[in-house]
């Protein structure tokens, strides 16, 4: 049999003998003259998995149209087992794992405050009915509907997802505030869903710093007299703070507390937002005027980190959130067909492989070419879209150094940010980042 590509996806770490290697070792395949190869079928199904449900008579047909090897829907549906599984969670963690560093990420690592700057979101998709037993969702007299929870961690730093996970809609951000695979030097920007104290703590010990936002009804105390503080009257009468505070009920934390007024919009928004929200009862006086100001918890001590920094660096969090917003919006991540469990997991983590390539094996060197030969920058968002409608270009400029300039001159057209006074988020970390390393190089 012809084989054209040595690689899988044009990623120099995924080569076929290596894609054998791990589906030997996870029983995928068991005997090397089995007709189904391991590298195409993971290719082609992953690839798939972009425009939604993976039918195996379109799996079969794509692969002998691609491959020339003719293989019945029935065979591939029968591979669809634990071992399956089991090989594809052997790929998700070998590209979690492969390394992307470019030289401006070294630069910022080798210099920075902080070696990475953790975001972590969740997203809930809807799934067949058949999975509610496991997966749990929302149920009442009438009808039944089953959803999970999708977790990501994601390094702004290196452009990097550093774990998924699948878990039961009941499993909520709070049950796996401590769940983040932390080290020394490390920064997590996190929001109110996964606030505890003693998680912060926690993580302080480990040597990471946090930046949470405030969690209603989180109680504050002086740290001289002990004495609760009254945020609301603090905030009437000053209008801003920053200042270390004690923060907790039973055990107390020694804790930085941020306070910055947000715009008259924004407030509103947030008022509407929670208003709508709130199924139970309205939300109290107190909470809506708290909104009128952006507040965080932290952990960094040093002053010269003001809460303009804070507010700035915290802004980068979205990255996540659009991350998800792309792909439910462009590649059908939340489309889930009537699949078994085992089906279901083998379609989500060929979709973290592609969301992962996509990002760090595909985007991050595009970024760094555009970089070269021009002063325009490419927007995750537009590139994702455009990958999504000409899924085949996938295949073309994975291998960067070997890429056409027709079709870098379609990358400039359809996928850069437009001229505008904004900043768009590429300018915007590196600008931030450069601060950062700033105050680290004063106070050297």
């Amino acid at each position: 049999m012809s084989i054209k590509i040595i690689y899988l996806f044009g990623i120099d770490f995924l080569s076929r003998d290596k894609v054998t290697k791990l589906a030997f070792e996870s029983e995928f395949c068991k005997r090397k003259s089995g007709k189904i190869e391991a590298s195409d079928f993971l290719q082609y199904l992953c690839l798939q998995s972009l425009e939604g449900t993976v039918s195996y008579n379109d799996l079969a047909a794509k692969i002998e149209v691609k491959t020339g090897v003719n293989v019945s829907r029935q065979a591939y549906h029968q591979r669809m087992g634990d071992e399956c599984e089991a090989f594809f969670m052997k790929v998700l963690e070998t590209v979690m794992l492969s390394k992307h560093q470019t030289e401006d990420v070294k630069k910022l690592i080798g210099s920075g405050q902080f070696l990475r700057i953790l975001v972590q979101d969740s997203t809930v998709i809807r799934l067949p009915l058949r999975l509610f037993g496991k997966f749990s969702g929302v149920k009442n007299a009438h009808s039944s509907v089953c959803n999970a929870r999708i977790q990501g961690i994601y390094d702004l730093i290196s452009r990097k997802f550093i774990s998924f996970s699948i878990d039961p809609f009941s499993k909520n951000d709070l049950a796996v505030t401590l769940d983040i695979p932390v080290e020394p030097g490390d920064l997590l920007l996190r929001d109110r869903g996964y606030f505890t104290v003693n998680a912060m703590s926690e993580l302080k010990e480990k040597g990471a710093d946090s930046i949470f936002r405030y969690k209603h009804k989180t109680r504050f105390f002086d740290i001289e007299n002990n004495k609760e503080i009254n945020l609301l009257e603090c905030l009437r009468e000053n209008g801003s703070i920053d200042k270390m505070v004690l923060a907790g009920s039973n055990e107390k934390y020694k804790v930085r507390i941020i306070v910055a007024p947000a715009s008259e919009g924004i407030a509103n928004l947030r008022r509407m937002k929670a208003k709508k929200e709130s199924s139970s009862k309205k939300p109290s006086k107190e909470l809506l005027e708290l909104m009128s100001w952006n507040i965080f918890v932290i952990t960094i001590t040093a002053p010269e980190i003001t809460s303009n920094i804070i507010l700035k660096i915290y802004g980068l969090r979205w990255r996540i959130e659009n991350i998800f917003k792309t792909w439910k919006s462009n590649f059908n991540f939340d489309n889930i067909h009537n699949v078994s469990e085992k089906q279901l997991k083998v379609l989500l983590r060929a979709r973290f492989i592609m969301i992962i390539i996509l990002n760090q094996h595909i985007l991050n060197p595009v970024l760094c070419k555009i970089k070269e030969i021009s002063d325009k920058k490419i927007s995750m968002m537009k590139f994702m879209r455009y990958m999504s409608k000409n899924i085949d270009v996938i295949l073309m400029i994975s291998d960067i150094h070997n890429i056409r300039d027709k079709t870098i001159k379609a990358l400039l057209k359809y996928c850069t940010y437009e001229k505008r006074e904004r900043l768009n988020f590429e300018t915007k970390m590196e600008q931030i980042i450069s601060e950062i390393n700033l105050i680290n190089f004063s106070l050297a």
